[in-house]
């Protein structure tokens, strides 16, 4: 009686893991298919975002005068911090210009 019973249960749980298996397989390709709604936010907003930038021209994305004002105030401030000329464009790459130096001719007499 005992082994028959522990034969039933062995047997019982062989079917529910081959049925847990089959279920994840078929649960998996299921959840993949789902969105996940903030992922699916973030993309959104991340489009939004790229369609006003395009149309802000370089400039900020929804920035108000004041924005604008502290830009200009902290740009100002850099410019001096770092010896920046009076209207340079400080968010420009420098241009570096590298001159060749002057050597004196070797003399083979002396």
């Amino acid at each position: 009686m005992i082994m028959m019973l522990t034969n039933q249960i062995l047997s019982a749980a062989r079917v529910m893991g081959l049925q847990a298996r089959r279920n994840y397989g078929a649960s998996a390709v299921l959840l993949a298919k789902a969105s996940d709604p903030i992922q699916q936010l973030f993309v959104t907003k991340l489009r939004e975002y790229a369609q006003k930038s395009q149309s802000a021209g370089g400039k900020l994305v929804d920035a108000t005068p004041e924005i604008e004002r502290e830009l200009k105030q902290e740009m100002e401030k850099l410019a001096k911090q770092y010896g920046g000329a009076q209207g340079e464009d400080m968010t420009a790459f420098p241009a570096f210009k590298f001159e060749e130096p002057k050597i004196d001719p070797i003399n083979a007499s002396a």
